[in-house]
């Protein structure tokens, strides 16, 4: 039996794969039944009528830090997922690291779960860490319920999740291979950043440009070119995070060209920011990879507009305040890593209607693609029906200042501070629930996927 409407959202500019049009979407038991005309509204059913505001499907979110259990002093549950569902979205896919335990092993899923449940705002997804010594976990993980998984090729940051080189990412690629399941890559390779130590000795690290220097677009090529390599031999799906040197797209374009199944992810900051303008002391920017130049910006949101780039996904990384050294400004000493998963909408569709680019492209890069990437299309990112009724409505003209009392991450240190952005998050409906309608969004609605 089919359930009865019981709410109509409308808009007279809904973003449907199809394109903005005027829609009255259907919600019934926490699905779309039905994307519909304008005037059709069931009789019995409550009516959201959102005028002429935009309607997108929910945000996903796939490159998202939740430190908790053992860091919850950095973020937690409760806290990013507000933040969250305050910037419409609707479904983010929390990061291996950097709570303690790292995500590595079955229990240490268990304990994640643990302790999220009851807790999150939107609904959640795990992925799991490739690190040295865990082969023999991965299976175990996929059947826990696990996205897919996270390496490093480099240094991660943390004691907890080692890093692993090809001796151990060629089985972990195989094996991933045969269950399915997509491998994440922070694609830097420690050489060119050795390299490029040695020759820093002695710099300012109050200075942005020594800590651009010390990251250089080699550590990614290289990286790039090994992680290419591995999944022709292997066949595993696998992603490149936060991808920063536009001199490695000619890398990605011949992968994509090949037709290996192969994606990349950029982040909000890489598409705002540009090395020339972060002024020296200024630790809120440090993330690795670093913000790179102006020039290197725009061949990202070309290599976004080509589909070189799949996806943004905002890479929210939050730390204690103090761990970011901002009285001291020491860019080598500091955490790297950006808070930024409340704004990304708004920071991402500000900058891409500067150049041109629409709600239907951003909904592709941050509903769809993130859907795909998880494994979650068919329920998540779209607004069509049988889909889940997660939907971000936006003023997509309207200005935002980013002031501290409208920031709900733990922390509101954030580069974003004091900026002016365009779109406003109107409400954010998860499974046709109210989680968010300017005020505080709501607790404990999410759901651990």
């Amino acid at each position: 039996m089919t359930a009865a409407v019981e709410l109509v959202v409308r808009s007279r500019r809904v973003v449907t794969p199809a394109g903005v049009v005027p829609a009255a979407i259907h919600v019934a038991g926490g699905t779309i039944a039905r994307v519909a005309a304008w005037d059709e509204v069931p009789a019995g059913a409550r009516l959201d009528d959102r005028d002429a505001l935009a309607i997108l499907p929910g945000v996903g979110d796939t490159h998202v830090h939740v430190d908790e259990p053992g860091r919850t002093e950095w973020e937690g549950f409760a806290t990013a997922t507000r933040a969250a569902a305050a910037g419409g979205t609707t479904t983010l896919v929390d990061m291996p690291l950097n709570s303690i335990p790292a995500t590595t092993t079955r229990e240490a899923l268990a304990a994640k779960r643990a302790a999220a449940r009851g807790q999150v705002s939107v609904d959640v997804g795990f992925w799991g860490g490739v690190v040295p010594g865990n082969l023999d976990e991965l299976a175990g993980m996929v059947a826990d319920g696990v996205r897919g998984f996270k390496c490093f090729l480099v240094e991660s940051g943390v004691d907890e999740f080692g890093w692993v080189g090809e001796p151990e990412l060629r089985p972990a690629m195989a094996r991933l291979a045969a269950l399915g399941a997509p491998l994440l890559v922070h694609a830097e390779v420690a050489g060119p950043i050795e390299r490029a130590a040695a020759a820093l000795a002695g710099a300012d690290p109050r200075r942005y440009a020594t800590y651009l220097a010390s990251r250089p677009p080699a550590a990614e090529e290289e990286a790039i070119a090994l992680v290419t390599r591995l999944c022709r031999d292997t066949g595993a799906r696998t992603h490149v995070v936060h991808h920063s040197a536009a001199s490695a797209l000619p890398l990605l374009r011949a992968a994509r060209g090949e037709g290996l199944p192969l994606t990349v992810e950029t982040c909000p900051h890489y598409l705002r920011f540009a090395a020339e303008t972060i002024p020296d002391g200024a630790t809120a920017f440090k993330c690795a990879p670093p913000i790179r130049e102006e020039a290197n910006r725009e061949a990202l949101w070309q290599a976004l507009a080509e589909g070189v780039l799949d996806l943004v996904a905002s890479d929210h990384s939050p730390c204690a305040p103090g761990l970011k050294r901002l009285e001291a400004g020491d860019f080598v000493a500091a955490w790297g890593g950006i808070a930024g998963l409340q704004l990304a909408l708004p920071v991402v569709w500000t900058e891409a209607r500067r150049r041109g680019h629409t709600l239907v492209d951003v909904a592709r890069w941050m509903c769809a693609a993130p859907a795909r990437l998880a494994g979650l299309t068919g329920t998540k990112g779209a607004i069509a029906a049988g889909a889940d009724a997660d939907l971000c409505v936006l003023g997509d003209d309207e200005a935002v200042t980013v002031t501290p009392a409208l920031v709900r991450h733990r922390h509101a240190v954030t580069p974003y501070a004091g900026a002016e952005l365009v779109g406003r998050v109107h409400a954010t409906y998860l499974r046709g629930q109210l989680v968010f309608d300017g005020a505080d969004p709501a607790d404990g609605l999410g759901a651990l996927i």
